[in-house]
C-alpha cells in the first residue's frame, strides 16, 4: 500500500469519526427529533420514502441538516426539525447516526 492511499484510508475513516459530536448526547436528541420518522437507531423509517440514517456518514449527515436548516436544502419537514437544531444538536445526532449499523444500501 502507497503513502497516498494510507492517507485517503486515515481521511476517509477519521471523517467517520463522529464529526466531532457526542454519540450519547445524539441518542438523547435523536429520540426525541428524529425518532419518530427515521427511528430510534436510525434504521427502521417509519415510512418507505424516509430515508435510514444508520450507518450514513457523519459529515453527510451535518452537511445535509445544516443544509436544511438554512433552506439550501429543501424540504418543508426537515427544515422546521433542523431549525430547531444547533451546530452541537446536529453535531451530536450525527455522531450518533454514524456510530449505528445501517441497512446494507446506505452508501459509505
Amino acid at each position: 500500500m502507497n503513502r497516498l492511499s494510507v492517507m485517503a484510508i486515515a481521511i476517509f475513516f477519521s471523517a467517520q469519526a463522529f464529526a466531532g459530536g457526542d454519540p450519547a448526547s445524539g441518542q438523547a436528541k435523536a429520540k426525541l427529533v428524529c425518532g419518530a420518522c427515521h427511528g430510534e437507531a436510525g434504521n427502521k423509517p417509519l415510512q418507505p420514502d424516509y430515508p435510514a440514517l444508520a450507518g450514513q456518514r457523519a459529515d453527510y449527515i451535518v452537511e445535509a441538516l445544516k443544509d436544511y436548516r438554512t433552506g439550501a436544502r429543501k424540504n418543508a419537514i426537515m427544515g422546521g426539525m433542523a431549525a430547531s437544531l444547533s451546530d452541537k444538536d446536529i453535531q451530536d445526532v450525527a455522531a450518533w447516526f454514524s456510530s449505528q449499523t445501517g441497512p446494507l444500501h446506505v452508501i459509505r
